[in-house]
C-alpha cells in the first residue's frame, strides 16, 4: 500500500488530495468497494474517468472532502477537478509512477479537497492534476523522508494556520 500527499497551487482554487494505492485484492480494495458502496449526503464517491465510459486506469475511486454546498461547487468537484485526477493518473502512468503493468491489478483512492470558494475551473483542473501525480510519485518514493517531518515539527503552517514560532508553549 503506498499513501501519498500533495498541496499544488494558491488560494480558494488550489489541490489538496492524499492517495492510497493498493492492490485489489488487499485492504485497498476492501477499502475501495466499501466507500464506493457506501456515499453519504454531500459525498459521493465515484470512479475517474478520462471521458464518459473511459475509466482511469488504475481504476481511481475520487472521493470529496468537502461537502457539496451547491450547483458550482458540484461541478468543480466532478468536472474540473475529476478531470484533473484522471489525467494525473494517466500522466503517472505514462512517466512510470505506476508502471502500466501493474495498472489493472491495482487500485487507487483519491480523498479530494475542492473548496466551496473555488471558482476557476481551469486552476482546479491543473492544480488537481499536478497533486494527484506528485501525491503518486510521493507514495512510490516512500516521501517525505522522516527528518523532513522532524525538522518541521516546530514550525508547522497550511494555508489557514501558521504555528507560533519555536520555543512556544507547546514545544520540547
Amino acid at each position: 500500500m503506498l499513501i501519498g500527499e500533495s498541496f499544488v497551487g494558491d488560494g480558494a482554487d488550489a489541490a489538496h488530495v492524499n492517495t492510497v494505492l493498493g492492490d485489489r485484492d488487499g485492504p485497498v480494495g476492501t477499502a475501495w468497494a466499501t466507500a464506493l458502496a457506501t456515499p453519504r449526503p454531500g459525498h459521493t464517491p465515484f470512479v475517474a474517468v478520462l471521458l464518459p465510459g473511459l475509466a482511469v486506469k488504475p481504476l481511481t475511486l475520487f472521493v470529496n472532502k468537502a461537502t457539496i454546498t451547491g450547483e458550482a461547487h458540484g461541478v468543480l468537484t466532478w468536472g474540473a477537478a475529476q478531470a484533473g485526477v484522471a489525467g494525473g493518473v494517466a500522466d503517472a502512468v505514462s512517466e512510470g509512477i505506476i508502471s502500466e503493468a501493474d495498472a489493472d491489478r491495482l487500485l487507487l483512492i483519491a480523498a479530494v479537497w475542492v473548496n466551496p470558494a473555488a471558482t476557476e475551473a481551469g486552476l482546479v483542473y491543473a492544480n488537481n492534476r499536478a497533486a494527484i501525480r506528485q501525491a503518486l510519485r510521493a507514495g512510490a518514493e516512500g516521501l517525505p523522508p522522516v527528518a523532513d517531518t522532524l525538522a518541521a515539527r516546530f514550525r508547522p503552517a497550511n494555508p489557514f494556520y501558521v504555528a507560533p514560532p519555536a520555543g512556544g508553549p507547546g514545544d520540547a
